[in-house]
């Protein structure tokens, strides 16, 4: 599930909720809580009604009711509401916006809503609540991680980073903290390079690596000359500095940018690499730097072939396979060095299986299964590594248990569905296969060619 715009909403659902926007208008409060909430019973991904609902809640509290009353009440119902959590979210979620309708200023529910929401893929709502909480009880080392969880899956990773390191700044030692740190800053790398179209077998690393070096080639192509001039003038003086100052961290990171700027890969890496030697970390964002600047030379080593050589396409190939063979070496080595890094095993996992390297990929795809936020994207390739080598039995059993673990019914569990569907199909269990493109026909009869499937299905019964 994910959150649904105003246009998504069934049109009598949609009509409630206006009626309960004109009854805010009107001050008519007690019956807008009433529509909206029903609104929300009706269609809980309902972002615009949840944040109306919320509005009316705070705007209608005016001391009339006991608080003790809605106390008790609130924790008898937050009992319920935490019981039903973990087997049905969407209840729990229910449960607290009902205490919230008592007392909209209640923490309890709106941390109970926040898990809940989060429970269900429902980022931007788990945020309403997770706001509040948080501006309340700033301490609350659950409710940071909550909040840097849920601003992640809203793509805000720069706010998610800098609360986890606000708290690594508290216990720098934090194993939990730095593997959340780590993940994240994966994440980031490989929503911003197209990795993520990996997991529905859409994208190659090839393609993900063309599409972001044209980019920063377009960019490089932008800058003036005046940039060129002022970043050696900076470099100049930041190496007098750093001549009386050599362990300076911040001189040494900004020349690493500057000289990466002037596209002087190589002294750009050198400076990245005293930077791990002096602090002694190996800081996920520095060695991030790292691979994006060998990566940038490869690109300006492809800007700088001549289009017009006949050769030109082998040798564009033949970087590009440099390029990608550099890719799976660095992610073997990082691996090596990380051992328990389970964002590295599915990474190196999924470009062994992008190689072919079907033998290597399985064993780094089953230890990255392990990683929560990987997990079923890990079992999605995993099963995929298992068709290659036709035990359509063993892809078939993971991607079901993955449909199992699977709570909401996004674009993810449609591929899940989907490649289940075909994998079932080569077995011969056609008619089990037929239901799974039909689950998908009943929510997006637009995704890939399940229309054509299912349409062919029902013609061939008829």
């Amino acid at each position: 599930m994910s959150e649904k715009p105003l246009a998504q909403i069934p049109q009598a659902t949609r009509e409630l909720y206006e009626k309960g926007i004109a009854a805010i208008q009107k001050n008519n409060l007690d019956y807008a809580v009433t529509l909206l909430t029903s609104v929300l019973k009706t269609e809980p991904a309902f972002y615009e009604a949840r944040e109306a609902l919320r509005a009316a809640q705070h705007k209608r509290v005016v001391g009339t009711r006991s608080f003790f009353k809605k106390l008790v009440g609130s924790a008898s119902s937050l009992t319920r509401g935490k019981m039903a959590l973990r087997t049905n979210p969407l209840e729990a979620l229910q449960v607290a916006e009902d205490a919230l309708n008592d007392d909209p200023s209640n923490l309890d529910a709106h941390e109970l809503l926040a898990e809940a929401a989060m429970a269900s893929d429902l980022p931007k709502t788990a945020l309403l609540s997770l706001e509040v909480a948080f501006r309340a009880r700033p301490s609350n080392r659950k409710l940071a991680l909550n909040l840097a969880q849920a601003l992640g899956r809203q793509g805000n990773r720069p706010r998610a980073e800098k609360i986890y390191r606000d708290l690594l700044s508290i216990t720098p030692n934090d194993a939990e903290l730095n593997q959340l740190l780590k993940n994240l800053l994966a994440e980031r790398s490989m929503q911003e390079g197209g990795y993520a179209g990996l997991a529905d077998g859409q994208g190659s690393y090839r393609d993900i690596l063309k599409n972001k070096d044209e980019a920063r080639m377009l960019e490089q192509q932008n800058r003036a000359v005046k940039d060129q001039s002022v970043a050696g003038q900076l470099i100049a003086d930041y190496e007098a500095q750093l001549s009386t100052e050599p362990n300076q961290l911040k001189l040494l990171r900004d020349l690493a940018e500057l000289h990466l700027k002037r596209e002087e890969f190589g002294k750009a890496r050198e400076y990245l690499e005293r930077v791990i030697s002096v602090s002694g970390v190996n800081d996920p964002m520095i060695l991030e730097q790292l691979r994006n600047t060998r990566l940038a030379e490869f690109a300006k080593s492809e800007a700088d072939l001549d289009q017009t050589d006949p050769d030109y396409s082998i040798r564009l190939e033949e970087l590009r396979k440099t390029r990608f063979n550099w890719q799976l070496e660095d992610a073997r080595r990082r691996s090596e060095q990380n051992p328990t890094d389970l964002s590295i095993k599915f990474e190196l996992g999924a470009l062994y299986l992008e190689a072919g390297r079907v033998g290597e990929a399985i064993p780094e795809l089953q230890r990255a299964q392990n990683n929560p936020n990987r997990r079923i994207a890990a079992m999605n390739l995993l099963a995929q590594a298992f068709g290659r080598r036709g035990m359509n039995d063993l892809a078939a059993k993971k991607l079901q248990e993955a449909i199992k673990e699977k709570l909401v019914f996004d674009d993810e569990a449609k591929e899940l569905r989907y490649q289940l569907g075909t994998i079932l199909e080569k077995m011969g269990r056609s008619d089990e296969a037929i239901e799974q493109f039909k689950v998908i026909y009943e929510q997006d009869v637009s995704y890939r060619d399940v229309t054509e499937r299912v349409d062919a299905y029902y013609s061939a019964k008829s």
